[in-house]
């Protein structure tokens, strides 16, 4: 079934929106970096002053969304801004695995810290609502470079917790291996979206806007009929 295509009012708006989500995470990562590096020195903590370049990083993510939204024609900027995204999820996978390491070689020890719980319990709350705005948009606006945006603020929420629980556990029963043997499985996830990424191989990458056609042999994928991509052709080998 073929539904009704997005109108280009429709479209301008979601590129608004797209902006507008980009230019929110860009400000809060931004005191989240400032306020988390700060802390982390103060406290000689791995894990915060990872924390804080990986706000850094989340923001350059946002930074590529907002210059290729700023576009007359976005979609022409694609496969760019996926590679520059890419490049993000790389830098991102790097600092927090050499981080982590650092850590658990006990390369310093880090003290309790108010304000990086703080902090990262804030993180825990404001990233999974942009998470859900972003895919919502991506989704129906078919971009892919949102929604691979949305998979670098996951990562930072699921940073979040790790960060949290860490800071926790150092401060209450001094666990301090704990975030850093969990920042590893977060440093490989990032290296994984890395190089889908690159590859354009987002699994939400080939969808097209809203009601534009039907998927792939109409097996519910949402991608579009010329996707080549492997979850496209998982879905319609499964059906």
């Amino acid at each position: 079934m073929t539904a009704v295509p997005l109108t280009a009012d429709r479209r301008r708006r979601l590129h608004r929106r797209s902006l507008h989500l980009a230019y929110a995470t860009a400000g809060y990562n931004l005191v989240e970096g400032v306020v988390a590096v700060a802390a982390g020195a103060a406290a000689s903590s791995t894990a915060l002053l990872g924390f804080g370049l990986d706000s850094f990083i989340e923001v350059s993510s946002a930074l590529v969304v907002i210059w290729q939204f700023r576009s007359r024609l976005p979609e022409a900027r694609e496969r760019l801004a996926l590679r520059l995204i890419a490049v993000s999820f790389f830098a991102l996978a790097v600092w927090v695995g050499v981080g982590a390491v650092r850590a658990l070689l006990g390369v310093g020890e880090a003290q309790p810290s108010t304000v990086g719980i703080g902090i990262a319990a804030a993180s825990v709350v404001v990233m999974p609502a942009l998470v859900w705005a972003k895919r919502r948009t991506g989704r129906e606006l078919g971009s892919a470079t949102v929604l691979a945006d949305s998979v670098q603020t996951m990562l930072c929420t699921y940073l979040s917790v790790i960060v949290l629980v860490g800071l926790l556990l150092n401060a209450t029963v001094g666990w301090s291996w704990a975030d850093p043997v969990a920042a590893l499985v977060v440093a490989a996830v990032a290296a994984r979206e890395g190089v889908q990424a690159w590859r354009g191989e987002q699994c939400d990458d080939c969808a097209v806007p809203a009601g534009t056609a039907p998927d792939v042999a109409g097996h519910g994928c949402g991608c579009g009929p010329d996707c080549t991509d492997r979850c496209c052709a998982s879905a319609a080998t499964a059906g």
